[in-house]
C-alpha cells in the first residue's frame, strides 16, 4: 500500500515536472516576443513623439477589435486566475496571445502607461492551448500555475519570485504547494529560455540595510505608505473601470477616451516620463537621484487611466515605478539611504497592489541580493496589510483576509463594496 502511495506520488512530481518544462519553454519563448516587441515600441515613440496624439485612435482600434474577436480573451489575467480555481475544457483561448501581444505594444507604442506581466503571464497561458488535448483533466490547474510562474519569472527574470507568485496570486491567504514542481520548472526554465534568446535583464545595485529597532519604526511608516499608495492605485483603477462601464455602454469608446485622457494629463503635466513603462523614473530613484514628490502620484493617475479604461497590458511594471519614487521621496523625511528605500518600495507597493507579500520579498532579493532582506519582508508584509483585501486581479479570491477574518473561499475581491460606490457615485453624477 505504502509503495503503491510512494508510485502515485512519483508519477505527480514527475507529471508535474514535465509540464512545468514544457510551459516554461513557452513561457520563455513568448516573452522573447513580447520584451522584444516593447522594446521596438518605446525606442519607435521615443523617435517619433507625435504618435502620443494618436493614442485615442490607438485604443479606439483596440476596443474594437477585443469586442469583435477577444471574446473570453477580453478578461486578461483574470481568465487566467478563473482558469486555475476551475478549470475547463477548454482553457484560455488560442486568440489571447496574438491579442495580448498586439494589443500592449500598440499601448505603449502610442504612450499608454502599463506594463509587462499581464501580457506575458496571457501570452504564456494562452499558447499552452497548443497542447490542451493531451492535457489530462486533474493536470489543468497544474498548467495554470505552471504559466503564471513562467511568464511572471521570464518576463522579469526572477525565477523564484515568479514560482512563489503563482502560489501566492490566486487565493489571498492560502498559497497552495500541490503544484510548486510545475511552477518552479517553469518559472526557472523560461527564465533561461528568455536569456537563451537573446533577453538579459540588467541587475540594479545591490543594497544592504541593517535594521535595528529605530530603523525598523521608519521601515513601518515607510510600509504604510506604501499600503496607502497601492490601495489609492487600486481603488484609482476600478473606480475608472466601472464608471466607464455604467456611462459609456459603446465598450471600444471606453480606451478612446482613456487615450485622450492620457495625452491630456501629459499637457498638464508637461512631460512624457510617465508615459510607458517609466523605466527611466524607476533607474534615477535606484541610483539615488532626486525624484519629483509628485513623481509617484502622477504615474498612479496615468496608469489607473491607462488600465481602467481598457487597454491591455499590465500593472507590475508601474506599480515598481510608484514605490521606487515614492521610495525616493520618503527617504529624505525618514533620513534613511533614498537608493535603498526607493529598491524596497519598488516590491512593496506591487506586494500590496497584488496580496503577495513573500512572492515581491523574494523579487527584492533576487534583483537587489541578500543585504536587506529582512526590510523586504518585513515592509511589503506591513504594506500588504495596509492596503487590505485590495487586488489589482479583481478575480483573486479571499481565503482568508489580511486583516486576520476568514472570509468565504470564492468571493471577488472588492465586488459589492465597490459596485455600491461606483454606483452611488454615478447616481450622484446623473442628479447632477
Amino acid at each position: 500500500m505504502q509503495a503503491m502511495g510512494f508510485v502515485s506520488k512519483f508519477e505527480r512530481v514527475a507529471r508535474d515536472l514535465v509540464i512545468g518544462i514544457v510551459v516554461g519553454v513557452l513561457s520563455g519563448a513568448g516573452s522573447f516576443a513580447f520584451l522584444k516587441s516593447l522594446e521596438w515600441a518605446t525606442e519607435t515613440r521615443l523617435v517619433n513623439g507625435w504618435l502620443l496624439w494618436l493614442l485615442p485612435v490607438a485604443g479606439f482600434a483596440i476596443g474594437l477589435t477585443y469586442k469583435h474577436l477577444g471574446g473570453e480573451s477580453s478578461k486578461g489575467t483574470n481568465l487566467i486566475l478563473d482558469e486555475w480555481h476551475d478549470p475547463t475544457d477548454l482553457g484560455p483561448p488560442k486568440r489571447m496571445a496574438p491579442l495580448v501581444l498586439v494589443g500592449a505594444t500598440v499601448t505603449h507604442l502610442f504612450g499608454g502607461s502599463g506594463g509587462r506581466e499581464g501580457a506575458a503571464v496571457q501570452i504564456a497561458a494562452s499558447l499552452t492551448s497548443i497542447f490542451r488535448r493531451w492535457i489530462k483533466p486533474e493536470d489543468r490547474r497544474a498548467v495554470m500555475i505552471a504559466a503564471i510562474a513562467g511568464g511572471f519569472g521570464s518576463v522579469f527574470g526572477v525565477p523564484a519570485g515568479g514560482t512563489v507568485f503563482a502560489l501566492e496570486v490566486p487565493t489571498v491567504g492560502r498559497a497552495r504547494y500541490d503544484h510548486i514542481v510545475a511552477a518552479l520548472a517553469a518559472s526557472f526554465v523560461g527564465d533561461r529560455v528568455a536569456q537563451e534568446l537573446g533577453i538579459h535583464h540588467t541587475l540594479p545595485k545591490a543594497v544592504t540595510l541593517h535594521v535595528n529597532g529605530v530603523v525598523a519604526l521608519k521601515l513601518l511608516a515607510a510600509a504604510i505608505a506604501f499600503g496607502v499608495c497601492a490601495a489609492a492605485f487600486v481603488e484609482g483603477t476600478h473606480l475608472i473601470k466601472r464608471f466607464l462601464a455604467l456611462r459609456i455602454s459603446y465598450a471600444p469608446l471606453r480606451p478612446a477616451l482613456g487615450g485622450a485622457g492620457v495625452v491630456a494629463l501629459t499637457g498638464i503635466v508637461g512631460t512624457r516620463a510617465y508615459l510607458g513603462l517609466s523605466l527611466p523614473l524607476i533607474d534615477a530613484a535606484l541610483a539615488g537621484f532626486a525624484i519629483g514628490s509628485a513623481a509617484f502620484a502622477w504615474k498612479l493617475l496615468f496608469t489607473s487611466v491607462t488600465i481602467g479604461s481598457g487597454f491591455p497590458g499590465g500593472e507590475v511594471t508601474p506599480l515598481f515605478c510608484m514605490g521606487a519614487c515614492l521610495g525616493s521621496v520618503l527617504a529624505g523625511p525618514l533620513n534613511m539611504p533614498s537608493s535603498t528605500l526607493a529598491a524596497i518600495g519598488m516590491v512593496a507597493v506591487f506586494a500590496a497592489a497584488s496580496n503577495t507579500p513573500v512572492a515581491c520579498a523574494l523579487v527584492g532579493i533576487e534583483l537587489f541580493g541578500g543585504g536587506a532582506a529582512f526590510a523586504f519582508l518585513l515592509v511589503t508584509v506591513v504594506a500588504t496589510a495596509v492596503s487590505g483585501d485590495r487586488s489589482v486581479y479583481a478575480r483573486q479570491r479571499i481565503a482568508r483576509s489580511v486583516r486576520g477574518a476568514t472570509l468565504a473561499a470564492g468571493h471577488d475581491t472588492m465586488s459589492a463594496a465597490e459596485t455600491s460606490r461606483i454606483e452611488a457615485f454615478h447616481n450622484r453624477f446623473r442628479r447632477r
